[in-house]
């Protein structure tokens, strides 16, 4: 099997816990299929770069996992037909991260740059 980073968009009038809830799923669904999930991250309402669906704003979450094809596929068919995602995507990478992901840490750096 190999390593993982899923990234996904959600509707902006969906609500931030139905997004936790929905990362809960396909961490669910991942292990159902065989996958490994390292870690999930939600990363809250954030503005797009353009216009999905005449939608400015989209709940961002990630999931690291360690899975096979079919996990991918089944995840991939999930997304694909649910209402309340507007994008996704899979990519390979060399090895999962412990750390929080560069979007998490930004807002980190920014706290404690404010501290000082």
């Amino acid at each position: 099997m190999a390593y993982y980073e899923h990234v996904f968009v959600a509707r902006p009038d969906v609500a931030p816990a139905q997004v936790e809830s929905l990362l809960e799923e396909l961490k669910q669904l991942v292990e159902e299929k065989g996958g490994k999930v390292g870690k999930t991250e939600y990363w809250g309402l954030r503005t797009l770069a353009y216009r999905i669906k005449k939608n400015r704003k989209g709940h961002y979450g990630l999931i690291d996992m360690e899975a096979g094809p079919e996990a991918l596929d089944a995840l991939d068919y999930r997304q694909r037909y649910a209402d309340d995602i507007m994008r996704h995507i899979t990519v390979r990478v060399e090895e999962l991260s412990e750390e929080p992901s560069a979007i998490l840490r930004k807002g980190d750096d920014k706290k404690r740059r404010d501290r000082r």
